[in-house]
């Protein structure tokens, strides 16, 4: 039966987000091409007034995969103002524009 209770400890300290060197949490628009880290929060605000309701826009970054606690790699940049990037999620990419991409909250792997 102790065996059963210090198994049962051990799966409740599992870390919220992968272990490593993170840095400062930020928004995922500030990423450069190459940048990889961690999804730590999600949400629908952008810091700006948008078409798109922030319920709404925070529902579909949920269903693209934008989840806490997924690994992510920026992939591609585009060529006029940075817009879009393309984002590599666990094993899955996605392009979204950098003031969708200011609802996801980040950190940033440390090199």
């Amino acid at each position: 039966m102790s065996d059963v209770l210090s198994l049962a400890s051990e799966f409740t300290e599992i870390p919220a987000v992968p272990q490593g060197d993170w840095g400062a949490e930020s928004p995922l628009s500030q990423a450069r091409k190459g940048q990889r880290g961690v999804i730590v929060r999600v949400g629908g605000e952008t810091g700006r007034s948008e078409a798109i309701d922030p319920e709404e826009l925070e529902r579909r970054l949920l269903e693209m995969g934008f989840v806490e606690g997924a690994l992510f790699e920026v992939l591609h940049e585009g060529l006029f103002g940075r817009d879009p990037i393309a984002v590599r999620i666990d094993d899955m990419r996605v392009a979204l524009r950098r003031r969708e991409a200011a609802a996801v909250t980040v950190q940033f792997e440390e090199a």
